[in-house]
């Protein structure tokens, strides 16, 4: 019986653990409003950053990984419609 709890506690975990570490929601917008990924690319580099993959995600969002105008590695989700920054990581 301990195990089964230690188990199921495991897998809550795990669980809690996937939903802090999902993707953000950029956008509810049809991708008919969205910015071209072209242009977006452009518009991206433009900003000072050099994109390394540039991915659009289940939750709606334009993705890249690259680095910074200074080097420094960085993920970026950005809203597609308008190429606001909705989460930053290192």
């Amino acid at each position: 019986m301990q195990l089964i709890k230690r188990v199921a506690a495991v897998a809550a975990l795990s669980v809690l653990a996937g939903v802090a570490m999902a993707d953000p929601q950029c956008t509810k917008a049809p991708q008919d409003k969205w910015m071209d990924q072209a242009v977006a690319k452009q518009k991206i580099e433009d900003m000072g950053y050099k994109i390394k993959t540039f991915k659009v995600t289940k939750t709606h969002c334009y993705e890249i990984y690259g680095h910074d105008a200074a080097g420094k590695k960085v993920e970026i989700y950005f809203n597609p419609e308008n190429l606001d920054k909705v989460k930053e990581e290192d």
